[in-house]
């Protein structure tokens, strides 16, 4: 991987708490020559960016906590959109507000999103030119816990394009712990949805450099094969039991987990069919992030 590190912005901008956005790459991103730079930035009336698509110049926004609130603690923060579009406003920017106000450091990254054509999340075809479906209570039908429906050349491509965007951003991030008073000890991912399978497929793929201390995931199954790897890192799981192909994945993945012996908690909720998000007191699935939080300060991250 490259190490030249481009920083874009030492700013307070619409995100007033960020400090920086980095991009990954010096240069054009590994496996995306030729592509057509299209990034496209959604916003709320207030400037605040709501959602990102287009995506070929990969990058990582970095936002800290106070230092009198520092635990050392940094997540990874890999937002959902299908892997077409990236949901920022919810995903990272809230998100990353809720960890520094635990003094956890949030790094936003802005993975590389499919330019052109269909996402996994769509009525893709999987393999034996089948659609995927599955309920969680067919979680078997789930083939090393690879939930991805879009077998093509191009779906294949794009993950692999985002797994190695996440594996570049653990390596900046531990790059510059000292800086940003982090414990290269205590870096993890938390992915949602798609991001989800991100962070999987990063965990999965790394090498003790990579290796992150933890991987949460929220409704995001793994988008390629698993083979749980030796002294692979603790694995929390959320998703509501009636999220079609989803909940299977992860309970596929859970379990996969376990036999190899490996630490995993999963929360399987029952109200509703898809995603859910952090501020619903009135459904059960809107008390995900303090179960998080408590799993993260228990482990002692």
């Amino acid at each position: 991987m490259k190490k030249a590190i481009t920083i874009l912005a030492l700013a307070f901008t619409v995100s007033a708490f960020a400090q920086q956005e980095i991009r990954l790459y010096d240069g054009v991103a590994p496996g995306s020559e030729g592509v057509q730079d299209n990034e496209r930035i959604n916003r709320a009336p207030d400037g605040t960016i709501q959602t990102i698509s287009g995506v070929v110049t990969p990058s990582i926004t970095v936002y800290l906590p106070s230092a009198d609130k520092a635990t050392g603690t940094a997540v990874i923060l890999c937002s959902g959109g299908g892997l077409m579009s990236h949901s920022w406003g919810s995903d990272v920017i809230n998100m990353a507000r809720w960890l520094n106000e635990r003094g956890i450091a949030a790094i936003g990254l802005k993975y590389r999103t499919r330019v052109m054509g269909g996402g996994p999340g769509g009525p893709r075809m999987g393999g034996g030119g089948q659609a995927l479906s599955a309920s969680v209570t067919e979680f078997s039908k789930i083939t090393k816990s690879n939930a991805n429906p879009d077998t093509s050349e191009s779906g294949i491509k794009n993950i692999d394009n985002a797994i190695n965007d996440a594996l570049r951003a653990m390596e900046i991030v531990r790059e510059h712990a000292a800086e940003w008073h982090i414990n290269p000890d205590k870096i993890g991912y938390l992915g949602f949805s798609a991001g989800g399978g991100v962070g999987i497929g990063a965990t999965v793929r790394a090498d003790a450099q990579h290796r992150p201390a933890f991987i949460a995931t929220i409704y995001g199954p793994s988008l390629i094969d698993v083979e749980v790897p030796e002294n692979a890192p603790k694995l929390f799981i959320a998703t509501r039991g009636d999220h079609h192909n989803v909940a299977a994945g992860l309970v596929s993945l859970y379990l996969d987990w376990k036999r190899a012996g490996a630490n995993a908690e999963m929360h399987l909720y029952d109200d509703g069919t898809g995603p859910f998000g952090p501020d619903d007191p009135g459904n059960t699935s809107g008390t995900w992030r303090e179960s998080f939080y408590r799993w993260i300060t228990y482990n002692r991250f």
